[in-house]
């Protein structure tokens, strides 16, 4: 069973509150509040389907980018020696940094 569930590039998550007998979640990776809930399982990939499907309505009405979950690029901080050992490990190798931190999580994901 996944916590996950996706839609039209969007991933929202899933949680189930015992005390209110309902699933519930929302999108996960864009600051936008994309939440929706469901009695069943059914009703949760409905709603969650609705909301992304509003998301992309308003946005289009308001003539502005819809965020994109996932671009491809973030910012990591780490510590000065961290970083150091990082630089002279991908120097030492002849590739770039992000190329080692790509292999990396690469690695560690799958």
């Amino acid at each position: 069973m996944s916590n996950r569930m996706s839609y039209k590039g969007y991933v929202g998550s899933v949680e189930f509150s015992e005390a209110d007998a309902t699933f519930y979640g929302k999108a996960v990776g864009i600051k936008a509040l994309l939440s929706f809930e469901g009695a069943s399982a059914a009703e949760l990939v409905d709603d969650f389907h609705s909301v992304v499907d509003e998301y992309l309505e308003y946005c289009a009405e308001k003539g502005i980018k819809p965020e994109k979950p996932f671009k491809g690029s973030f910012n990591v901080r780490v510590g000065e020696e961290l970083h150091r050992q990082a630089a002279l490990a991908a120097s030492a190798k002849g590739v770039s940094l992000n190329a080692l931190v790509e292999d990396a999580l690469r690695r560690v994901v799958n």
